[in-house]
């Protein structure tokens, strides 16, 4: 079959929201993008960093915090496993600590088990010397952070055209106030509890319209959803973030969650704010516009991530 029509054959079973669904950065948009931003600002971190195609050849460490870091001796994940494949080859962001790259594999083998799908599409985890991306991802600089797709793998293999501009489904509502029941399913659901019991896992990220969901489909214990929060975006995708691992005093990490379950006010905030942000965005003040903030630089960054940067 030629790739345009196994795309569309592939969309058409997912069920996909057209119109949600094309936010998703292709191929080409990210290439565009990439380049803009190094020739805005050709000595910031992010250019440095994200020109890197290589990993340090240096004892693996978590350098800093998840959004202010790097990354030395990096390991990549597979771009094809038993049971996951990662998306977006181009990005060449597949990169992880070892830490993240255990779980990943472990986690993708036990997929079918939990969810009773294939397996797993991989997103977004680090650069191969970690530190801020050129696009997209405050965080995700330290190689302990990964996105993975809501959508289902798919039972046969894709091919590099397909991920690179195959969009994930949204499984928000159109009111962002739920899931969308055409597209979230039971199996969501078990697939985050199991990755918040795992004891190395810190954070879950997911949009809040989808914790609505998780909130209600826990039932009485409602504990492990202590671990996973709200936040914009994750519509697609939820994120994975791993604790610093033990003994490594390079790697900042955050408090231990202590908010409780997160699914009263707090939640309900999150999803009026998002919602008033999407349907009743603030007019822009007249006037020119306030010149943009400069990215971060080298300066920014741990003292250790200049010897990363330069390592062979």
């Amino acid at each position: 079959m030629h790739n345009t029509s196994r795309i569309a054959a592939l969309l058409a079973s997912l069920v996909l929201l057209p119109a949600a669904s094309l936010a998703q950065s292709t191929a080409d948009q990210e290439a565009k993008t990439r380049a803009a931003n190094i020739a805005a600002y050709p000595d910031a971190a992010r250019a440095l960093f994200g020109q890197k195609t290589t990993p340090a050849s240096m004892q693996a460490r978590a350098i800093g915090s998840y959004a202010r870091g790097c990354l030395a001796g990096a390991e990549s994940l597979p771009v094809d496993g038993p049971s996951w494949q990662v998306m977006r080859l181009n990005r060449n962001r597949n990169w992880g600590h070892p830490v993240l790259i255990d779980y990943l594999e472990k986690l993708a083998r036990d997929v079918p088990r939990i969810a009773g799908w294939p397996g797993l599409l991989v997103g977004d985890m680090s650069q191969p010397r970690g530190g801020p991306m050129l696009t997209g991802h405050a965080s995700h600089q330290i190689g302990l952070d990964a996105d993975v797709w809501l959508t289902p793998m798919p039972k046969g293999r894709l091919d590099r055209e397909e991920r690179e501009n195959m969009p994930a489904v949204n499984m928000a509502r159109s009111d962002w106030r739920d899931v969308d029941p055409r597209n979230w399913t039971p199996a969501h659901t078990r697939l985050i509890k199991a990755v918040a019991a795992e004891p190395r896992v810190e954070r879950i990220f997911v949009n809040p319209a989808l914790k609505v969901a998780l909130c209600r489909e826990a039932g009485a214990d409602k504990t492990w959803l202590e671990k996973v929060r709200p936040i914009w975006g994750h519509n697609y995708h939820f994120h994975i973030r791993m604790a610093c691992p033990a003994g490594m005093a390079s790697c900042q990490g955050q408090e231990p969650p202590n908010f409780g379950d997160g699914c009263g006010a707090e939640l309900s905030g999150w999803v009026e704010r998002q919602r008033q942000a999407i349907f009743n965005p603030p007019k822009p003040k007249p006037g020119p516009k306030p010149k943009p903030k400069p990215p971060m630089s080298l300066d920014a960054l741990p003292p250790e991530c200049r010897q990363v940067l330069v390592s062979p």
